[in-house]
């Protein structure tokens, strides 16, 4: 098999320090950004000048254009471009402010928004390429606390499923991973919490459970590999165990609601 480039961001940790790994193991080049370049030292002196580590900010447009013109030069050509880079916020609807939520969009939703608009004219020049946007369950269905963080997954699974559509006739593929629960820093040093009102603190007890087992992030690195190698990727994959039951829960739920106020619907529409 031809080795790949890919672009990275968010590489240094969680998922993306794994899948750097994982491409540079197996003989691929990697441009691997990320705020601060200095964790990635141990795999620039494993691998040599098959990684290109990057600093970069998502949410500054003229480093990202910078970035890609940079991977572009060093390594020739860009094959897979994964938008990993994002973190969470918690924090009930009422409890977020527009500081956080506006913060949130910009890395989550505005960063993969660049990185892609910024790769594409070289992807559509080589007629080939593969967007993988790291998406979550949470991009799917809702749970209290998380109102920001799932605006921002649901907006990037919105544009994302337009996009696989504008961009298939160029050669390029598309795909949103939707992990589940993983033991990465997600909900430890790089989450971000609103400001807890005491109204909820009721609710927010309530609705508190025993933390589930959480997936390993290494056991992601065949999965990211076999969905970049395969003929025809998919558009969406979930990683992990439980979503699949869980999503089939969900939308029977929706399908039983909308069927139910149905003759509302139709009436709704006039004669």
């Amino acid at each position: 098999m031809t080795a790949k480039t890919w672009f990275i961001t968010g590489a240094s940790k969680g998922f993306g320090r794994q899948w750097t790994q994982a491409a540079l193991e197996r003989g691929d080049r990697v441009a691997a950004t990320s705020r601060t370049t200095g964790v990635l030292d141990d795999l620039s002196k494993e691998h040599g000048d098959r990684l290109l580590p990057i600093q970069l900010d998502v949410t500054d447009r003229p480093a990202v254009d910078a970035a890609v013109q940079l991977a572009v030069a060093h390594f020739g050509r860009l094959d897979v471009v994964v938008n990993n880079a994002g973190y969470g916020l918690f924090g009930m609807v009422e409890e977020t402010s527009e500081e956080q939520a506006r913060t949130q969009l910009d890395v989550n939703l505005l960063g993969p928004l660049r990185v892609t608009q910024a790769t594409l004219p070289h992807l559509r020049a080589q007629g080939s390429g593969h967007i993988i946007q790291v998406s979550s369950v949470a991009g799917v269905f809702s749970l209290p606390g998380l109102g920001l963080y799932h605006a921002s997954k649901f907006g990037l699974e919105g544009f994302t499923a337009s996009l696989a559509k504008e961009v298939k006739d160029f050669g390029i593929n598309v795909t949103l991973v939707e992990p589940a629960g993983y033991a990465t820093e997600w909900t430890g040093p790089s989450a971000v919490h609103a400001e807890r009102l005491p109204a909820y603190d009721a609710f927010r007890a309530a609705m508190q459970r025993p933390a589930g087992v959480r997936g390993e992030p290494a056991a992601t690195r065949a999965a990211i590999l076999a969905v970049v190698d395969a003929e025809q990727p998919p558009l969406r994959v979930f990683f992990g165990k439980g979503p699949l039951d869980l999503m089939r829960t969900e939308y029977a739920s929706r399908i039983e609601e909308w069927e139910r106020w149905d003759d509302v619907s139709q009436a709704a529409f006039g004669a």
